[in-house]
């Protein structure tokens, strides 16, 4: 039996789109096509349009390692990203292998054709492929729906409840009382983008995130680019951010209240004199314990010292006609309510998947170097950083792929899975970090071991050498003809 094609990827996003030029540039013969659910390239930057929507990490490491970042502002607004991400997909013509509005709903591995078929709906459709290697880059959230806590009295509210993902796109907000009900990277890119309009725009948050700022444009990459040329500045750029982001990372995790007293310093300089920092801006965990959320040249501090927006940190008692009742018994009047409340996880976008007709149970795998299942064969899966932009990962992903299909093709293999044959190994949750969105959907994933190669990696130096150099052969890989 012959594939349609030899890779087959889902997902026409950031990572997507980076995987099939990873692939044409490594393996110009080998054939891929991309089934991408939605009628557009570009994934999160495509379905997220609420106002002032831009990167939550500098776009010298959101970015592709293989094409630089031109543009000068490094923290992007969405439409940048998402022109990016186009342009990316269009000037090598990957575009041209992409089939919109197919939904993939199950996979099925055969060993005996060492295959996979892949039944995608399209419409009323349904629309079947085969190919050799599965790639999944779907990222880990649901797309149709975000998450929205079950709220008392919502019925009773007679203004406007809105979730980001689904921002309407005739909302007016002019002279409104908005209320933002989060305290995570959507809630502080919407406060202040929404504050010259409204008539007041006010956070709630149930307790504090870590907030810090930074320059919408990198005056060092900016100067680089103008003296060296994008060519050369680029890499210059990247690597330094990259070693500042692990530098952060690494002394938030050894160093926790010397990164709180600095965070502190920087917020005090930017907001009104005995501003209650302590309530409403020191969380009650360490820095990077959970997420820290970026603020482009302090827009949500300078909103809050012009007086057009405000913190307040509460419980939810219940909605009520004209606003929110909260548990201190103080009481938010709003015309909208924006709940900026979180994404619902969900593993390789709700793929079916099955070997020999026997179905995976994905909390039943273990997640072999972060990108593949045991006793899958033939399956690579995208997973960012938590702890740093999404596609230093994606992008190394995508280089192990390729190296482990240019091996298998010279020595006549056409099969790999990974398998534990380690009883001892204990195992543990995939995704090991704080967030209200991972620890209420990673009961879902696949498992991590308690060591290698069964660990999710968050150390991308550690993943540079392993992934874009280690061995490919160790004990738990195994090949086949």
């Amino acid at each position: 039996m012959t594939a349609d094609v030899d890779v087959l990827i889902v997902g026409a996003g950031l990572s997507g789109v980076g995987a099939a030029r990873h692939l044409q540039d490594s393996l110009p013969d080998a054939s891929f096509a991309i089934l991408e659910a939605r009628e557009a390239i570009g994934g999160t930057w495509d379905l997220f349009r609420y106002p002032g929507v831009r990167s939550d990490s500098d776009m010298q490491t959101l970015g592709y390692r293989f094409r630089p970042w031109t543009d000068e502002k490094s923290i992007a607004d969405g439409h940048k990203i998402l022109e990016y991400v186009r342009d990316t997909a269009a000037e090598t013509g990957i575009d041209r292998h992409i089939r919109f509005g197919h939904r993939v709903v199950r996979a099925e591995w055969s060993s005996a054709e060492s295959r996979w078929t892949v039944t995608a709906e399209h419409g009323t459709q349904s629309v079947t492929l085969t190919s050799r290697f599965l790639y999944t880059c779907t990222g880990y959230y649901r797309y149709d729906e975000g998450y929205t806590p079950d709220f008392a009295g919502t019925e009773r509210f007679r203004g406007q409840i809105v979730h980001p993902q689904h921002w309407p796109a005739d909302l007016d907000y002019s002279g409104k009382k908005v209320v933002v009900i989060g305290s995570g990277a959507t809630a502080v890119t919407l406060v202040p983008s929404m504050a010259d309009d409204a008539a007041h725009v006010t956070m709630l948050q149930r307790s504090p995130t870590y907030i810090a700022s930074l320059p919408a444009k990198d005056p060092i990459a900016n100067t680089l680019r103008r003296a060296l040329g994008n060519r050369i500045a680029y890499p210059i750029s990247r690597w330094k951010n990259i070693a500042v982001s692990v530098g952060v990372y690494q002394a938030s995790q050894r160093l926790p209240r010397l990164v709180k007293a600095i965070l502190r310093r920087s917020q005090q300089r930017r907001l009104p004199t005995g501003y209650d920092i302590d309530t409403h801006l020191t969380p009650r965990y360490n820095p990077w314990d959970q997420r820290l959320c970026l603020v482009p040249n302090g827009d949500l501090f300078r909103a809050i010292r012009h007086g057009k927006a405000s913190i307040a940190t509460d419980r939810i008692a219940t909605f009520t006609e004209a606003g929110l009742a909260l548990e201190s018994g103080a009481e938010l009047e709003a015309d909208i309510v924006v709940t900026a409340t979180g994404l619902n996880l969900l593993v390789c976008g709700g793929i079916e998947l099955s070997v020999d007709g026997a179905p995976v149970s994905f909390p039943n795998t273990l997640a072999y170097k972060g990108m593949m299942l045991s006793d899958v064969p033939n399956f690579v899966f995208t997973i960012g950083y938590t702890n740093a932009s999404w596609t230093l990962k994606a992008d190394l992903v995508a280089e192990y792929f390729c190296r482990l299909y240019a091996r298998m093709a010279e020595r006549g293999q056409s099969v790999f899975v990974a398998v534990n044959d380690d009883p001892a190994l204990e195992t543990r949750p995939l995704l090991d970090f704080e967030a209200g969105y991972v620890q209420r959907g990673v009961a879902q994933f696949p498992r991590a071991g308690s060591r290698a190669p069964w660990q999710l990696g968050m150390s991308y130096f550690h993943d540079l050498v392993s992934l874009r150099h280690g061995r490919l052969d160790d004990a738990a890989m195994r090949f086949s003809a």
